[in-house]
């Protein structure tokens, strides 16, 4: 017996090794009492059902600090002029300390918004190395500039940006390569208390949230960036203005491999929009021909949060949108000649009843491809009063990309995707700086849900800051190509994307099992390339345009 002890706990230990191996990565919710994040959505909700109390909210990881750690930025309701808050609401900004907790410092940065917000985006703007913030609205949008000192100012006005009407999206991305970053800004329906449409049950007098088809739609913005702090109105010099809509998320992307920054944009009851960048300031909206723009069967959808990235690793960017129940959520898969094949697969069935809002291609385990993530919510809350398949909150759902093809892995990870929310916003970043990607989810009408990776980073990572000094800032439309054990892949580098928010502007790549890195090239939006070799891994690493 003394000599068979020792092996009997080996194989133990084997066995239990092995298990660990095999296990699903989850995602654990992190409660408010751990992370102290105690904000809560406040999404206005009144008796006259107006519709701008359905949309919200939005909000993001960013670091406002340069401390390298991922802080929160959350986006409230406010005055507007169907509502008078009883109490005074606010957005939140809070501050990573670097324990898994956070520390509100909302009023210290001067970031309490003010107006009736949506989303936001954050980006360097100005080029000083700090991150700026850009929040969207029911009324008039904000520009906060960083000034380096944990402290924001209000610079809207001054920049040219306020973009009044309903904004939803927000995309900070260099449209014309001068290596400025420019705003594009997602505008909905023509609203407003005064001329509020009676929806629902005339006998009973019950109102429900009209559909925004009896609206009028509205074009949407697109700011160039002079350099010096302000920004100019493009939209109807680039071919912007000639396409109103009714736009909520947008992802800048280049479809078409041309090193020009394309737009997709989702549209609610709307055909979506397509912009290709055609090069000196000009876009051509190209969603028709591109197969984008309508369903199969040729109907508009209500295409709310969208998303880019190439799922099956051919080198071209495939899109993602995500629309209302029964409608179906859209797989577009890139053709390579300016058209895409709706491909949804396993994702069709599992959201036939769901409506869908934020979203993200990211690589949740590791492995080196693009896994995909739903937030999902019914915009009506009297939905259950009409429909006995279709609730108001709903699931979020986790895709696993197996070789191109998306499976539900839901079930697997964690309690979280068993219970329901009346989800809307969704940002992804690795807050707690381990290695692999976390997700903000903010909740209509409810706190929001910071979700902890754990065991994504059982495989090997890389993580990557570029910081750019050709190209514009975050240097979305790099093209990242690395190799480690024997595999090569690639990625660009999209700006926005999902619903109301931006992400981490780090890329993390995925490894698997490889033990090092055997290469790393970035080109640059500038054309520049830089290339680094055996790189050790497991650990975040700054390149600096032209500095490899």
């Amino acid at each position: 017996m003394r000599q068979l002890f020792p092996l009997a706990v080996l194989l133990v230990l084997l066995a239990a090794a092995k298990s660990a191996a095999q296990s699903p990565v989850v995602f654990a919710e992190v409660e408010p009492g751990k992370s102290r994040i105690t904000w809560t959505h406040d999404n206005a909700r009144s008796e006259a059902h107006h519709l701008p109390e359905t949309c919200g909210g939005g909000g993001l990881f960013f670091d406002y600090d340069n401390d390298g750690w991922l802080d929160v930025y959350l986006v409230n309701s406010g005055p507007s002029d169907f509502f008078t808050p009883k109490t005074p609401l606010r957005n939140a900004l809070y501050r990573n300390n670097h324990d898994g907790t956070f520390t509100d410092v909302t009023d210290k940065a001067g970031v309490a918004g003010g107006t009736f917000g949506m989303g936001a985006a954050a980006a360097d703007y100005d080029g000083d190395g700090w991150q700026d913030l850009y929040v969207t609205a029911y009324g008039r949008n904000i520009l906060y500039r960083n000034n380096g000192n944990g402290t924001f100012t209000d610079v809207t006005d001054k920049a040219g940006v306020a973009a009044p009407g309903w904004s939803t999206q927000a995309t900070f991305f260099d449209f014309d390569g001068d290596g400025k970053l420019d705003l594009w800004v997602s505008s909905f329906v023509e609203y407003s208390a005064a001329g509020t449409i009676f929806c629902g049950d005339n006998k009973v007098g019950r109102r429900y949230y009209c559909v925004p088809r009896v609206f009028k739609p509205r074009p949407s913005h697109l700011f160039r960036n002079n350099g010096n702090g302000t920004f100019a109105d493009v939209s109807k010099e680039s071919g912007i203005f000639n396409s109103p809509g009714k736009s909520f998320g947008a992802v800048a992307t280049d479809i078409n491999n041309d090193g020009l920054l394309d737009l997709f944009v989702a549209n609610d009851t709307m055909p979506n929009f397509l912009f290709v960048n055609k090069g000196k300031g000009k876009f051509e909206e190209e969603g028709l021909p591109a197969g984008v723009a309508y369903s199969d069967a040729g109907a508009p959808r209500s295409g709310m949060g969208v998303d880019a990235g190439d799922y099956d690793g051919d080198g071209w960017q495939d899109l993602f949108v995500a629309n209302i129940d029964q409608e179906l959520f859209s797989l577009y898969q890139n053709q390579k000649d300016l058209t895409f094949v709706d491909k949804p697969g396993e994702i069709g069935q599992a959201t036939r009843l769901l409506s869908g809002w934020g979203l993200k291609f990211f690589d949740y385990d590791d492995d080196g491809d693009l896994d995909l993530i739903l937030a999902n919510g019914h915009p009506d809350d009297m939905v259950e009063v009409q429909s006995l398949k279709v609730k108001y909150k709903e699931p979020l759902l986790l895709f696993e990309n197996v070789n191109g093809k998306f499976v539900n892995v839901s079930a697997q990870a964690g309690p979280i995707f068993q219970k329901d929310f009346p989800a809307r916003g969704l940002s992804v970043g690795d807050y707690d700086n381990d290695g692999d990607l976390d997700v903000l989810v903010v909740n209509n009408g409810a706190a929001p849900l910071l979700l902890r990776n754990d065991g994504g980073n059982r495989n090997n990572w890389l993580g990557l800051e570029l910081v750019a000094t050709k190209s514009s800032p975050g240097a979305v439309g790099a093209v990242i190509t690395w190799e480690a054990g024997g595999v090569r892949r690639t990625r660009l580098k999209t700006g926005g994307g999902s619903y109301l928010a931006s992400h981490d502007p780090r890329e993390l790549l995925g490894l698997g099992k490889a033990a090092k890195v055997d290469s790393v090239e970035i080109k640059w939006p500038s054309g520049r390339v830089d290339k680094l070799t055996n790189v050790a891994p497991n650990r975040y690493v700054k390149v600096v345009e032209g500095g490899s």
